[in-house]
């Protein structure tokens, strides 16, 4: 078998423009379906917003502080901002097996494993989509959201990881419609790690991503 072509790496620097980001990735989905561009990873930091995913429930919106977006991602609603790392993950699911399952899992796991590199010990929550870990008074907290949407068996959205977000910004929604779960950060953890740290911690953690996706003959 040929191996794939590895995914272009992007990172954008200062603060994305949700819409635009959200057109690029369009574009971007319909070349790699036709065969005109090279998968891609592009991580990106956006300006105080919140996102509407196909189940959002408008009940969960408590306080519209911020621009409100339909994402057309799944899941309900969720905070971006600054100090929260965004990964805008593209790829063929068509060329690395048709198993959408199993891409999540995966997704979940390269989080998980970028921020074991990083000394937090995270994980996955039965029933729960997300990245979780123990914040400092003990209790389980999401410190990294999911949201995938496929289209021709091509991914856009991805994940979110909190850095060190205003996590005060979070009130003004149920969090991917999880009321009975704090969020946290790796700041709120007394993690120093920055962007820099994180996205090289992602980037090591790539390949192993790439593994567990299955090729297609």
């Amino acid at each position: 078998m040929i191996p794939l072509p590895s995914p272009e790496w992007r990172v954008s620097p200062g603060l994305t423009d949700y819409p635009a980001a959200l057109a690029d990735m369009e574009e971007r989905a319909a070349a790699i379906h036709g065969g005109e561009a090279k998968e891609r990873i592009w991580l990106v930091e956006h300006p105080p917003l919140y996102t509407a995913g196909t189940s959002a429930d408008p009940a969960e919106l408590l306080d519209p502080r911020f621009p409100i977006y339909d994402a057309g991602r799944g899941g309900r609603y969720t905070y971006h901002g600054p100090g929260q790392r965004v990964g805008y993950v593209q790829l063929d699911l068509s060329r690395r097996g048709r198993d959408i399952r199993a891409y999540v899992a995966a997704l979940e796991g390269w989080v998980i494993d970028a921020l074991a590199a990083l000394g937090v010990a995270a994980r996955r929550a039965e029933g729960r989509i997300g990245i979780w870990t123990d914040d400092i008074g003990g209790r389980e907290a999401k410190i990294g959201a999911i949201g995938v949407r496929v289209r021709r068996w091509v991914t856009l959205h991805g994940f979110s990881l909190n850095i060190a977000p205003d996590l005060g910004h979070f009130g003004g929604i149920v969090p991917c419609g999880i009321a009975e779960f704090p969020v946290t950060s790796l700041a709120a953890l007394g993690n120093e790690a920055g962007f820099g740290e994180v996205d090289a911690a992602l980037a090591a953690a790539f390949p192993a991503f790439l593994d567990k996706l299955s090729p297609s003959d």
